[in-house]
């Protein structure tokens, strides 16, 4: 995993968003038509939007990182790092549906693709061993990722998402002995433990969901 490089182009946005506030103003033409149901606090909520969109980009390469080690540890890293190497090349060499997408607002959808590679990753893990592959709990946060990147095109990345998992991930994956001696490590206290240190990203950002929303 060449997790450093995508470290780098990411403080490279940061830095760029620092000088132009490009995201920041897209951001703010949004406000007024984010679905009802994503919840800000009244004040600040461009400041605290751009944060959250910022954090979410940020996550990525400690995402993976982390994924890396579990399927190491798991003994099935030969199924599990071709998946984490695309989200990282989607980074690295954007595929051409993210072309002329630059800065902050371009890394959000590679950062989309990267969450959600990891997020139908998650629920294979789910399935075979009734917990996750790596506790990240970004599901909320992609939610709201989905609406800022927009409904049509958000759709496309989705698919994308499919394709490469549908690609390189099967059931046979999860046959092997060393899944099932993992199968078991998952049910010790220290797992848990350690998932427990992974908050819901959204929450902390202050940016949320309420589904009594129409």
């Amino acid at each position: 995993m060449n997790t450093a490089a995508l470290r780098e182009q990411i403080q490279h946005a940061l830095h760029l968003e620092a000088e132009t506030g490009q995201l920041s103003r897209q951001l703010e033409t949004q406000l007024p038509h984010l679905h009802p149901a994503i919840d800000l606090p009244e004040v600040d909520a461009k400041g605290v939007l751009t944060r959250f969109v910022a954090a979410y980009i940020e996550l990525v390469p400690d995402l993976l990182d982390a994924a890396n080690e579990v399927a190491i540890e798991a003994g099935i890293e030969n199924q599990i790092k071709p998946v984490l190497k695309i989200a990282e090349q989607f980074f690295l060499q954007p595929p051409a549906i993210l072309t002329g997408h630059q800065g902050l607002d371009g890394l959000l959808d590679e950062a989309y693709l990267a969450h959600r590679l990891v997020e139908e990753v998650n629920d294979l893990y789910i399935k075979h061993f009734g917990q996750p592959l790596i506790p990240s709990n970004t599901t909320v946060a992609s939610v709201i990722a989905h609406q800022l990147i927009g409904e049509a095109f958000a759709n496309q990345l989705d698919e994308a998402v499919h394709h490469a998992v549908d690609q390189m991930l099967d059931e046979e994956g999860f046959a092997l002995e060393s899944v099932e001696a993992y199968r078991e490590k998952l049910k010790s206290p220290e797992t848990e433990a350690a998932w427990k240190r992974w908050p819901s990203l959204s929450r902390q950002l202050g940016v949320g969901l309420d589904l009594n929303q129409p």
